[in-house]
């Protein structure tokens, strides 16, 4: 099975051209940034209108995943942004780019969780790095992980299932 294609936007688009444009070249999922300066700003209206332009041009098949940097954020500010996000149509939340801070964080992504409920996936993305830190992310709320360590993370997998098999053999 081939893995879907996906675009990361800039946040600053208003328009969603960059959005259409990935779109238009066969993009499956687009990841955006959420403008945490504004969310931190109270410029609700103006998060709103960007997530929603990039929805408008990218509608339904194509997955839209919101980054919210938790990390750079309060408890607030992370509420407000899934709620934003939300509303304004995304298939998902993510923690994090994971290149701005520690990226997820348990409390985070079960914050996350119980925001949007059932309506909005969360990703868990940054920072994990072991077969215990994905089943931590997992148990918080995450339907997807995002890691630049999946080979050690499937190694380490294997080498433990290798091991209860061996047990369980026994």
């Amino acid at each position: 099975m081939r893995e879907p294609e996906t675009a990361c936007v800039k946040s600053e688009l208003i328009d969603g051209s960059e959005a259409k444009d990935a779109v238009g070249v066969g993009a499956k999922e687009l990841d955006m940034v959420l403008n945490y300066g504004q969310l931190k700003e109270k410029r609700y209206s103006e998060v709103y209108t960007d997530i929603a332009a990039v929805r408008s041009v990218a509608p339904d098949p194509v997955v839209l995943k919101v980054i919210l940097e938790t990390s750079q954020l309060s408890r607030h500010d992370i509420v407000a942004g899934c709620k934003i996000a939300e509303a304004a149509g995304a298939d998902f939340v993510k923690t994090s780019t994971g290149f701005n801070g520690p990226g997820a964080a348990e409390e985070n992504v079960s914050l996350m969780r119980n925001v949007v409920g059932k309506s909005v996936k969360v990703k868990a993305s940054g920072g994990i790095k072991t077969v215990s830190d994905c089943i931590t992310m997992m148990e918080a709320g995450a339907e997807r992980i995002g890691c630049s360590s999946g080979t050690s993370i499937m190694e380490e997998a294997k080498k433990v299932l290798g091991d209860i098999t061996h047990k369980v053999g026994k």
